[in-house]
């Protein structure tokens, strides 16, 4: 496994990019854009992405081709004791446990895809609460899609880098910006819909509050998975001439654009019916529908239903493909055993997370703090193990690594030369910059700091 490379470098941007690009971009993006000002908020997010995410991406990626091996021994190398080891294995308990109950919402998608296409998702707003209200209170069917979801990403992994993961992103990522761009079509072609588009692009600077940095800071940091070593577990995939800054400036785009574009088809439509922006995390599952049937003749809105859920599950699947292969390869290399075999380890723990997730929020109510267990998980990896892995890797890379190591790959083992004062204001955003943006993310996230 860990001699096995991307064959090439646009299935490396394709796959690593779709890590980065999913339901946090198509759902989580769009909403929070709306609770938060609309434009002004694109605005900080970008800027914290270029400030926070692209060194905390490509210090990542240094760590992961530095070793070419599962993440637990990149990170032992890297820091050149066996404690630093740890920083992998919580990457990969981390993945395992967002893969579990993001399959659940993943799992939503698949069944809404399925009434879209039994022409059973449109109607009128009763109908349309009353699809999401027997799906989440069923004991049975979110476990199922959770479970068909979860197999769906373990047959793709159980093919490989270059037969599974490669071939796969190289089909899915241009599939996912066709529809992108279908559904982007039929929502701004509505009448009144140039009020969303002047929402997402026309900025209101009196809305750049505290709040919306912290928030603008948290959606750059987790939409391109830091902290999760999915991105130094592909690294590992990356050949000794692959641009480190290219690649990571190329998916930080991408994972920005797609972003962009989903507040572009969701948010004209929306203003078109008179929804609010900020309509919350039911905008999707709820909102929607109700949208499609208001804004568009039955038969279209069929169509854009279809396209649209297609969407949603095609997005999740792109991420759940790299956090399934975090510890498929750490487990198949650590205990030297098939790659089949660790896959199928990693699918078994993900169903049995899931299962439980699914049922927490409705038929069998489990958690603690008086919240549900799919929100405790959410909570433990968003709040917790993110931010701690995504910081640890800052402390390694900035204050561990040797200096000559880490340039030796940002140069991408001579291939092309960075100027001492590239690497110093690389060295500045990693040593101090990540480290305090990540601190305060999480100080935020719990309470102890907000604004």
């Amino acid at each position: 496994m860990a001699n096995t490379k991307f064959a090439s470098r646009i299935g490396l941007i394709l796959a690593t990019a779709g890590s980065a690009v999913g339901l946090g971009n198509i759902w989580r993006f769009p909403t929070t854009t709306g609770e938060n000002g609309g434009a002004a908020f694109i605005l900080v997010y970008v800027a914290c992405t270029l400030l926070l995410g692209l060194p905390g991406m490509m210090s990542e990626f240094v760590v992961g081709r530095n070793a070419g091996t599962n993440s637990m021994r990149a990170y032992i190398k890297a820091g050149n004791r066996k404690s630093w080891g740890a920083i992998g294995v919580l990457g990969m308990i981390c993945s395992i446990i967002i893969l579990g109950f993001y399959s659940v919402v993943a799992g939503w998608c698949v069944y809404y895809l399925l009434l879209a296409v039994s022409d059973n998702v449109l109607g009128d707003a009763a109908a349309i609460s009353s699809n999401f209200d027997n799906l989440v209170n069923n004991p049975w069917i979110p476990s199922l899609m959770s479970i068909v979801f979860i197999l769906l990403t373990h047959t793709i992994i159980i093919r490989g880098v270059r037969g599974g993961i490669e071939k796969a992103s190289k089909l899915m990522m241009p599939m996912l910006f066709i529809l992108l761009v279908v559904i982007i079509f039929a929502s701004c072609s509505l009448p009144g819909a140039w009020r969303g588009v002047e929402f997402l692009f026309y900025p209101d600077f009196s809305k750049i509050t505290g709040k919306v940095v912290f928030e603008a800071l948290g959606q750059a940091f987790f939409s391109i998975s830091l902290g999760t070593a999915c991105l130094c577990t592909y690294a590992a995939y990356f050949d000794d001439k692959a641009n480190l800054l290219r690649s990571s400036a190329q998916i930080a785009a991408i994972d920005c654009g797609v972003a962009v574009m989903a507040g572009l088809m969701i948010f004209p439509a929306a203003f078109s019916v008179g929804v609010q922006p900020d309509a919350g995390p039911n905008l999707i599952f709820l909102t929607l529908p109700n949208v499609f049937t208001q804004a568009f003749p039955h038969g279209v809105a069929y169509g854009v239903a279809i396209l649209f859920f297609s969407l949603l599950t095609l997005a999740a699947l792109t991420s759940t493909i790299s956090m399934h292969e975090i510890g498929t390869s750490l487990l198949s290399e650590e205990l030297k055993i098939k790659r089949w075999h660790a896959a199928t380890c990693i699918t078994v723990i993900c169903c049995v997370v899931g299962i439980l997730s699914a049922l927490s929020m409705g038929p069998v109510p489990m958690g603690v703090m008086g919240k549900s267990l799919f929100s405790n998980f959410d909570a433990l990896t968003s709040n917790i193990l993110l931010p701690t892995g995504a910081f640890l890797t800052s402390l390694v890379v900035g204050w561990v690594m040797p200096r000559e190591a880490v340039v030796r790959q940002l140069e991408s083992y001579g291939q092309y030369k960075w100027m001492p004062w590239a690497v110093s204001v690389f060295y500045f955003l990693v040593r101090f910059v990540c480290p305090v943006g990540i601190a305060l993310t999480f100080l935020n996230q719990i309470g102890v700091v907000a604004m």
